[in-house]
């Protein structure tokens, strides 16, 4: 029992003081405090049988937060007790993220797959991919038993390589019923919806068309599209208008994943694109977003090569990379025109910092810019580049300081809003927002900016996301819903990590439960493993 927490049930309304229970791993009753009767277990009864009471006067007791946009997909399975998570709050994740991920795969795909998101996800010796299948994928998190709940995105670009390879052309029909196919296969074994990612190959090759087509089949099975869209450059807006009429013609919901209007281009304009989200919003169209409340942005650094250079997969990529004509014209176009990989902009070294690398040998460069390699090496920044991903195998990861504080300030604000980490959690010194996102929007845009109340930041975190989920009776305080719950002081949470000591916990979170079970105690982890795959189990069916 959580005695008189200050409860913030996730609805947006004002919050209360009430007693709330918990028994096998639901809200059983939500009282005044000291009217509850008796009590339950939180974490396991005392010796003797006594009742476990956690005392949460001064405290907030929120729904367990909800991760609209992670890159967990390997970490779930390789370090289950995902204590950067688990320290913020967090209680389910969103998976599949950018249109590319490691199911559905076959043994053709899955060697060039693994190669080519190594820098989102690792790509360790000796791992076990024992499966090939969405459902297969699910069912490898549910015997691995990971701390969190864990939702799955088909990725459109792994459907690409199935049915076409990394080849940049329309399919055909035959083709398409094969995305088609394995997506409609996907939904069923229990995905939430289908992600995109066009400024990644293969996915960014792929037409209109295509997506609409793709997106009538994830409607029907009551999913939705979250697209990495095709540029948040100089070409932004048209590229998120085209993902609203995606979803007009297709008729499937849309959420915008890490929504931003980034790069000198953007600065200010945000307004611009919240107006965008607002009239498809008054025309009827079902659209949410997601944001991370940080300035840099994170990829690879393999994603800032035009589209051309990566067509045929990473080997074909790295062929290119030591041919002179292809270099030079892979100069021209991130020096001069504005890469398609860097959004339609000149590429300016100086913003792009290496957060982490796969050869040991190249340890030296991680924090530094490409600028600052580039001066120290007598070199050309696209020298430097272009030597970084051969030498890596293109597992540089980057960090990119190309954002506006008011652009994500505004977006932050806007009512279809809902928090997505982005988090890399590979790397020697991946962004901050793997392990700090979730306390920094109460610390920072909570507390000490104002720009959000408790209640609206809550409602962001945990209700407005499960409802774009279709969840079961999760996202909320009330009884009957999954006992899925954060504890925290709103005077002392606070964001630890940064960005030269990222690997560092939030401070101020002191309980966190999945599913009935403490995976954090005291600001501590337990090491308990109690999350699961959540899925989809029909047509139209929230994910359970």
């Amino acid at each position: 029992m959580f005695r008189g927490a200050t409860v913030v049930d996730g609805t947006g309304a004002g919050r209360y003081r009430a007693d709330v229970r918990i028994a096998d791993g639901m809200i059983v009753e939500v009282a005044g405090p000291g009217t509850t009767a008796g009590g339950t277990t939180a974490g396991g009864a005392a010796a003797g049988g006594a009742v476990r009471v956690v005392d949460a006067d001064g405290l907030v007791l929120a729904p367990g937060f909800i991760d609209m946009h992670a890159h967990s997909d390997l970490a779930l399975l390789r370090e289950p007790e995902h204590p950067a998570k688990v320290t913020q709050g967090v209680t389910c994740e969103v998976l599949g993220q950018d249109g590319l991920s490691y199911a559905p795969v076959d043994d053709r795909t899955l060697p060039a797959l693994r190669r080519q998101i190594a820098g989102w996800n690792g790509d360790p010796d000796g791992f076990d991919w024992d499966w090939r299948t969405v459902g297969g994928y699910l069912d490898r998190l549910d015997r691995t038993g990971p701390a969190v709940n864990a939702c799955y995105l088909v990725p459109h670009g792994s459907l690409r390589m199935l049915a076409m390879g990394w080849e940049n052309r329309a399919p055909s029909e035959a083709e398409l019923d094969r995305m088609r196919e394995l997506l409609a296969q996907g939904l069923a074994e229990g995905a939430v919806g289908m992600s995109s990612g066009l400024t990644y190959a293969p996915g960014m090759y792929a037409g209109t068309e295509e997506l609409v087509e793709l997106c009538r089949v994830v409607a029907g099975y009551g999913g939705f599209h979250a697209p990495h869209q095709r540029s948040y450059g100089a070409g932004a807006l048209e590229g998120y208008a085209e993902m609203v009429e995606i979803a007009r013609r297709s008729g499937c919901p849309l959420h915008l994943t890490h929504a931003t209007m980034n790069f000198g281009v953007n600065e200010g304009r945000a307004g611009e694109l919240l107006d965008l989200v607002d009239r498809a919003l008054d025309d009827g169209v079902d659209l949410t977003l997601d944001s991370y409340p940080y300035l840099p942005g994170s990829t690879t650094l393999a994603a800032l090569l035009p589209g051309w250079a990566t067509e045929g997969g990473p080997q074909a990529t790295l062929t290119r990379l030591v041919d002179p004509a292809a270099r030079e014209r892979i100069r021209y176009e991130v020096e001069e025109k504005g890469s398609d990989g860097c959004h339609g902009v000149v590429t300016d070294w100086a913003t792009i910092q290496l957060s982490g690398v796969g050869t040991p040998e190249l340890a030296d460069a991680v924090g530094r810019t490409v600028a600052q390699l580039a001066d120290a090496q007598g070199r050309s920044g696209t020298e430097v580049f272009l030597d970084l991903l051969l030498r890596d195998q293109l597992a540089t990861t980057i960090l990119q300081h190309v954002g506006h504080e008011e652009n994500v300030r505004a977006i932050m604000r806007h009512r279809a809003h809902t928090v997505g980490s982005d988090g890399l959690l590979v790397g020697a010194r991946p962004h901050p927002r793997a392990w700090g996102a979730f306390p920094r929007y109460l610390s920072r845009y909570v507390r000490e900016l104002g720009v959000l109340t408790l209640e609206e930041a809550v409602a962001r975190m945990t209700g407005r996301p499960a409802a774009r989920l279709r969840l079961h009776r999760r996202g909320r305080i009330a009884a009957g819903y999954h006992a899925d719950l954060v504890l925290f002081d709103p005077d002392r949470v606070q964001d630890s990590a940064t960005f030269e000591q990222p690997r560092q916990p939030a401070v101020g979170i002191e309980h966190v439960y999945v599913n009935g079970t403490a995976v954090v105690e005291q600001g501590r982890t337990t090491g308990a493993r109690p999350g699961r795959a959540l899925r989809r189990t029909g047509r139209g069916a929230e994910a359970v």
